[in-house]
């Protein structure tokens, strides 16, 4: 009886045992059917089956989105967001889309005049954040005091990474008078600035006679028509009785290369090599000057880790032919070329194309150009663009050299 009653019982435990075992595998395929009946489960399934097309794959999301999302969809922002993120993923810092309404103002950047406060830019990539290169001097921006080194964090209460810089650049612009608030950090403090936009001359190119008949010259960026804008304020030092000459490319973060290369051919002998282009397949497209030189005296360069791209190729040309010593510290190290093309609906690709060498075949790219003489500015100096010229140490070093 007792042997029974534990069979009774055995059986009991079992029955239970195997009702719920049912009861789990009928839920797990009745969950696995409602998810794999669902759209995205069938999308997600099929993709892992696809090659990974990237039509393929935005036409997925796209019928996901139209059959779930629950606000109305604005295709074109979709569109440019979708082109934004495949550029973006490039990873590369200089290649970025530009969009129909951008293109204007990115035109009028390289002209040199636009309406805004007067900033120079960069991004950041260690804080993944704007960066200013320097201010325009005389421009609201320098006269507010932010500085070289301000990283900015909101535009208008909006905050731009470092991959926006070309809408976060729009936003800053707009009408004359109008104001803007930007968001700075500094170090560890944060400041907020409000802004009346001007009429902005881009690129003053700016000239002196400094003691010893020594010509000083300083221009913030290659911007159209920096060359010849750099000829006349040469040829008007000249007629002052210069006998040797400084060029300032201290914070000039570049920009055209064929004004570099015109000034690099006011110096060089004719049919010297400027610099070598490099495109992804290894061909190589060399750059010589065209003329005799109008140039003929004891040239130095000053340089920090600001000055970059179309200044490292003037800087290395220099160098390398021996027409030029550099004073500073090491440049910034931007040794790639960007062509903007324009797509047919009007807006813009500015794309990473070559390489540059300099004419020893010498790398710049994330490497930078070391000067001839390495000399700091004391710690007390803030700001290269306010310092005066007895603590301006590198200033000092190149008039010593000079004299």
């Amino acid at each position: 009886m007792e042997e029974n009653k534990r069979y009774r019982a055995y059986k009991i435990i079992m029955l239970v045992v195997l009702v719920a075992f049912i009861t789990f595998l009928v839920t797990s395929i009745g969950m696995y059917q409602y998810l794999t009946n669902r759209d995205l489960g069938n999308y997600l399934i099929t993709s892992s089956k696809e090659s990974g097309d990237i039509k393929n794959e935005i036409d997925k999301y796209k019928a996901i989105i139209d059959k779930y999302f629950l606000e109305e969809v604005d295709e074109e922002k979709l569109k440019e967001g979708a082109i934004k993120g495949y550029i973006e993923g490039l990873d590369d810092p200089y290649t970025e889309y530009i969009s129909k309404e951008d293109m204007e103002d990115y035109m009028a950047d390289t002209t040199g005049n636009f309406v805004g406060i007067g900033i120079y830019m960069v991004k950041d990539t260690e804080s993944n954040k704007i960066m200013v290169l320097a201010p325009i001097k005389g421009s609201p921006a320098e006269k507010a005091g932010i500085l070289p080194g301000d990283l900015i964090v909101s535009i208008d209460g909006v905050q731009y990474t470092a991959e926006e810089m070309t809408v976060a650049a729009n936003k800053i612009k707009g009408e004359t008078d109008s104001t803007v608030k930007l968001e700075i950090l500094r170090g560890t403090e944060t400041l907020s600035f409000e802004l009346k936009r001007e009429n902005i001359k881009v690129n003053p190119v700016e000239g002196k006679v400094l003691e010893n008949k020594i010509g000083y010259i300083e221009f913030s960026s290659f911007d159209e028509g920096t060359a010849e804008d750099f000829k006349a304020k040469f040829e008007e030092l000249q007629k002052q009785g210069i006998e040797s000459l400084i060029i300032d490319l201290r914070n000039n973060g570049g920009g055209i290369v064929d004004e570099a290369l015109e000034i690099a051919g006011y110096i060089l002998d004719k049919d010297s090599v400027i610099l070598y282009e490099v495109d992804k397949n290894n061909n190589e497209e060399v750059e010589k000057t065209e003329n005799d030189p109008i140039i003929n005296m004891p040239i130095i360069l000053l340089t920090n880790e600001n000055t970059a791209s179309s200044s490292e190729i003037l800087a290395g040309a220099l160098k390398d032919h021996g027409k030029a010593k550099i004073v500073g510290t090491k440049t910034f190290g931007k040794g790639v070329i960007q062509q903007l093309l324009t797509l047919p609906d009007g807006s813009g690709l500015k794309i990473t194309s070559e390489k540059y060498l300099t004419p020893n075949k010498t790398e710049i790219n994330e490497v930078g150009i070391e000067p001839d003489e390495k000399v700091e500015l004391p710690d007390t100096v803030e700001n290269v663009l306010t310092v005066e010229e007895k603590d301006d140490t590198q200033l000092q070093k190149a008039i010593e050299m000079l004299k």
